[in-house]
Formats: C-alpha cells, sequence, structure tokens
C-alpha cells in the first residue's frame, strides 16, 4: 500500500520512521517474513486488521465478540517472545499480538509455549479465535503468526476482505502524529520490553488428554520410543503423552538453538543426526520400536522405524502416514492435496479418495467440508508433511475423537504406533503393507519466487477451466477441468500444449516422454513410465519444491537429486532458461 509522507504530513508516524516499512503478505500457513522485517508495528497492524475483521463477522461465520477470550501461544523461536539483538532489534511478536488482542477489545489468554493445534483444540471447543505465534518449519531468520477464527482456519474466502481491514488500520496507525503513536521510529513499542500474561495450563492439559481419553483401554506398554526433540515446541508434551500411554520413552537430541525441521524434506544430512541418536540410545536402553519427533511449532509429525536389523532408521514419509491413520480410523472420505503420494489411488482408500485439493491445509479444510456437504460421517485429510486433519467427530471402539480441522502431529503418530502393536507389527512390517509407491521431496532455498513462478508458467497454458492434460499414444493431448469433464481445444490450444510436451522433454530428458500435465497447484508432470515430477514454488518463502513419486525409492531420490543438484541441476537449467 503507498502511503507518502507528504498525503499524511510531515509529523506522521510514517514520515518519521528510520527504516522502509515492508509488508507482511498472507499465505495459506498464516502470515510469514524475514525477522528483521517483522517490525512489531507491523505485527500489530496485521494483527489488529484480522481481529477486526473476524469481529465483523457472525458467529456461524466464525466470528469473535468484544469482550470475549482471544487465544495465543507461541513456538520456541526467540523472536517470538524476545528481542533478537542480531536481527535489528527485532522481536516480541507475541508482545505485539497480545497488545493487538487488548486493543481490539478482547481478553488475550496466553497458552503458553505449546503446539500449534493444541491452542487450536482449546480454542475452537470453546468456539473462540485463536493466533499462534510461529515460523513453523522455515528457517531460523524468519517467523510470523497464524491466526484462526471461532470456527477452524482462515481459509482463501476471507483472504480479499481481511488485506482490506488491514490496509484501513495501516492507514489510520500511519497517519497517527508521531508524538501520539505507541511506535518508535523503529516500529517499536516506545514502552519496550513487556511480560506477557500469565499462562494457562488448561491450554496443553487438555491437549493431552483428548488424546489419552481417546485412547484409553489400549496401550503402547511394552514399546521403547525415542524421542527427538530438537527444539520442538511440543517435545516435552510429546514425551509426557507417550508415556501416560504406557510407552517407555527416551528424549534425545535436546537444542537450545532453533532447528528448522521440514518434515517433507529431511534429507541425508538430518537422518545422520537422527540415526547417531540411535546409535548413541540403543547400546544403553536396548532396541527401539520407533523415532518420534515433530516440525517446529509441532502440527507435522515426523516418524521412523528400524530395518530388520533393528539398528538403521527408516524413514517413512507423511503421505504414507496418512494412508496409516486413514485406515485406522476407519475413514469413509478423505482429502489430500495433489503433492501426495499417489499410492494412495492404487489402494483400498481409492473410493473415499475426493479430488485431489491444491497444496495448503485451507484447500484440504475445503475438500473436507465437500465431503462432509455431501453425507459422509467420517471425514479426515493429510498434506505430504504427515499433518493430519479431522473434519467430523469420528468413533472408535466406543471413544470419540472430535473434529480439529487443522494440522495436527500427535495423532498421526499414535495411530501409527497403536496400529502396529495391534496388528503385531513392527512400523517397517506395517507400511510394507502400503501399495509399493514411494515419494520424496527437495527443495531449493532462497530461490526468488517470481523467477519460480517464471518456471511454472513456461511449463503450462493459463486457461480457466484446464486442470489437466493427458498425451494419447500420438501425443496428442485432451483435457479436462477439476470435475474431469472435458475441456475442448482450439487448434491453436493443441499446438500450445504439444509445445509445453517438448519443452518438458527437452529439460527431463532421462523421464522418457511425457503423458500427463497436472495444473491443480503447480505442474505435475506424469512420465509414460509412471514416474512423477511436481514442481511448485513455496506460497510463503522464496523456496521451490520438487515432489517425487516412482516405483522405487531410490528413483524417487535419484529424481530430487536431478532436480535440486547445483549448479546444473534440472530448477537451475529451467531457471536460466526463463532468464532468457
Amino acid at each position: 500500500m503507498e502511503l507518502s509522507n507528504a498525503s499524511l504530513g510531515e509529523s506522521s508516524l510514517i514520515a518519521r520512521l528510520s527504516y522502509q516499512p515492508r509488508e507482511l503478505g498472507f499465505g495459506t500457513s498464516g502470515r510469514r517474513g524475514r525477522v528483521q522485517d517483522l517490525t512489531q508495528m507491523e505485527i500489530y497492524i496485521c494483527a489488529l486488521g484480522e481481529l477486526e475483521y473476524l469481529q465483523s463477522l457472525s458467529l456461524e461465520q466464525g466470528g469473535i465478540t468484544r469482550g470475549d477470550d482471544f487465544f495465543y501461544a507461541a513456538d520456541l523461536r526467540p523472536s517470538s517472545t524476545q528481542f533478537a539483538p542480531a536481527e535489528q532489534g527485532r522481536g516480541e511478536i507475541a508482545q505485539a499480538i497480545e497488545r493487538a488482542i487488548r486493543d481490539a477489545g478482547m481478553r488475550p489468554v496466553n497458552g503458553g509455549a505449546i503446539p500449534t493445534p493444541a491452542l487450536a483444540y482449546h480454542a475452537l471447543t470453546r468456539r473462540k479465535g485463536s493466533m499462534m505465534i510461529t515460523g513453523s518449519h522455515i528457517p531460523f531468520d524468519r517467523n510470523g503468526y497464524k491466526t484462526n477464527t471461532s470456527r477452524g482456519e482462515l481459509l482463501k474466502d476471507h483472504e480479499a476482505p481481511i488485506g482490506e481491514y488491514v490496509r484501513r488500520v495501516r492507514e489510520r496507525i500511519y497517519k497517527q502524529p508521531a508524538q501520539d503513536s505507541p511506535f518508535n521510529e523503529q516500529g517499536i513499542f516506545k514502552s519496550g520490553h513487556a511480560e506477557l500474561s500469565p499462562e494457562d495450563p488448561s491450554v496443553r492439559e487438555g491437549y493431552i488428554r483428548r488424546y489419552v481419553d481417546f485412547f484409553s483401554g489400549d496401550t503402547l506398554a511394552g514399546a521403547r520410543v525415542l524421542c527427538y526433540q530438537h527444539s520442538a515446541v511440543g517435545r516435552d508434551l510429546l514425551v509426557e503423552l507417550l508415556r501416560q500411554l504406557g510407552a517407555e520413552v527416551i528424549p534425545a537430541g535436546r537444542s537450545e538453538e532453533f532447528v528448522p525441521i521440514d518434515t517433507e524434506n529431511i534429507d541425508a544430512e538430518r537422518l545422520a543426526v537422527i540415526q547417531a541418536l540411535a546409535d548413541e540410545a540403543i547400546p544403553q536402553h536396548g532396541p527401539f520400536f520407533a523415532v518420534v519427533s515433530t516440525d517446529g511449532d509441532s502440527d507435522r509429525p515426523l516418524l521412523l522405524g528400524f530395518e530388520d536389523d533393528q539398528k538403521t532408521v527408516k524413514f517413512f514419509g507423511g503421505d504414507l502416514l496418512g494412508m496409516i491413520v486413514a485406515d485406522f480410523l476407519g475413514a469413509d472420505a478423505v482429502a489430500v492435496p495433489v503433492s501426495c503420494n499417489d499410492g494412495i489411488d492404487r489402494s483400498p482408500l481409492a473410493p473415499m479418495l475426493e479430488p485431489r485439493t491444491r497444496i495448503g491445509s485451507p484447500f484440504v479444510i475445503a475438500g473436507m467440508s465437500a465431503a462432509l456437504a455431501r453425507g459422509k460421517q467420517r471425514v479426515c485429510g493429510w498434506e505430504a508433511n504427515g499433518g493430519f486433519l479431522t473434519g467430523s467427530d469420528i468413533e472408535r471402539n466406543g471413544r470419540v475423537l472430535t473434529a480439529l480441522p487443522t494440522r495436527d502431529a500427535m495423532l498421526p503418530l499414535l495411530a501409527a504406533l497403536f496400529s502396529a502393536r495391534e496388528k503385531g507389527l513392527s512400523l517397517s512390517e506395517l507400511f510394507a503393507g502400503l501399495p509399493s509407491r514411494f515419494s520424496r521431496a527437495g527443495l531449493l532455498k532462497e530461490f526468488p519466487r517470481p523467477t519460480a513462478l517464471k518456471i511454472v508458467n513456461a511449463l503450462c497454458y493459463d486457461h480457466p477451466r484446464i486442470r489437466e492434460v493427458d498425451f494419447d499414444s500420438a501425443g496428442h493431448p485432451i483435457a479436462v477441468d477439476e470435475h474431469r469433464n472435458p475441456v475442448e481445444l482450439t487448434p491453436a490450444l493443441v499446438s500450445a500444449f504439444e509445445e509445453i510436451r517438448k519443452r518438458c522433454d527437452l529439460f527431463f530428458q532421462c523421464f522418457g516422454p511425457v503423458s500427463r500435465l497436472n495444473y491443480v497447484d503447480g505442474v505435475r508432470i506424469t512420465f509414460a513410465s509412471g514416474e512423477v515430477a511436481h514442481l511448485r514454488p513455496s506460497g510463503n518463502a522464496d523456496e521451490f519444491r520438487i515432489y517425487a513419486a516412482a516405483d522405487s525409492l531410490a528413483r524417487c531420490e535419484e529424481i530430487v537429486r536431478l532436480g535440486v543438484a547445483e549448479p546444473d541441476g534440472i530448477l537451475r537449467r529451467l531457471e536460466r532458461h526463463v532468464a532468457g
């Protein structure tokens, strides 16, 4: 939003700032940015705008009411609750959130350092809104926050009206005379450091009770579990929960420095760290049944079993984990994004599968809502990162798990452990029962998003209806819409897609001919061999991802390696191509 000093006056706050404000964008996982850009003023403006928007909604729409409780919590990134000298003194994001809540006429309730789904569960069961201060899995020098309505996550339909409310608040704050503003010329509260409200322990306790109650009557007794703690906000909660359910839990790898764990991109370096922890623990404690962990804000699970030697760790991707959990819960409808392992199409869950969604929990939630509208009773969804969502209450063995339509890490970890124990299988044996289809993901960091979008655009044709294009044996394109209804192609469109196919063949020569292009989110390229390479820019960071699917793990890893190799991998060559 362009607001000039002249239009606002030389005495206005904006005219006195010692830096150029950088507006915090809105994405599918909230608002995120570099800590050095996250002034308390920017956080306050965005949060207050979102709060005022929620106050404009009815309760049925997820609205909130002045005077009510509004919940917030934070992860363990230093900038979440402290000033960070190394980041130009930015930080104390939670303090800016609490101030915005108060100034919106609401009562801030501090949930403390707890998982994102724990905060959401506590607030949603009370029909209240919430904000989680977290950068999730993204690098240490970034942070942000995520808002929930009183009925669930913010969805794409909310984005435009929220933008207008934030614009109004921004103009209001910028227009204030500098002497009357609560912010100084650096965008920090003039009052300096502020203590947060006392933590409410019931937020954490209620989340633990949710799972202890649902799994009561069952036990993990006899299961020895290694908990990789690193800097996950739920690291101690996970240990406590597993112990209450009967498991023997050995914590390991605790870090007081923030460790960005991307459960969708577990590379050889991270596996080596986990293997070293197992190698150290096994001689002291004996064989382990599993290794468990989460990402930074503990809404994405990390699960590993062991090879037959009971010593070598084996990582299980989140999209495969989701299949195990859906089967355990007896789902009758599942919603997953286009990036998830297509082995589900070969599994008993195939008849329950809703149309593939775009990537991001708001789209999975929309898919679950569509299933509920059609009368489905046991609805769930998940993402490739393993975050699991329940769209309906689910009853099992006489106990009910209430709906939690946001990413959760505890449910998938627990469901997989209990499923394996009930069946008398190791985790490796349990996952071996899934279709023999593998997936992996890799990424290039610090990859400018505009460049990534140019690459995707070079491999697609902007058409309002076309979502997928198949090529027949003669190489002719056949297009369908999101409901798989045929879309007639003009000669110009036929020529355009034939040219796109040739371009794909040029950069993916070792994969064989292209058989399908999917444009639900990014560009997902399927080859005649059945192998898949899916390219997608991150929605909230300068990262470019490649997802791979194949009939062997080794081939998946090779596809990812070919994609992200430096300096001449597929993504880098495409980068040079669009640069011209």
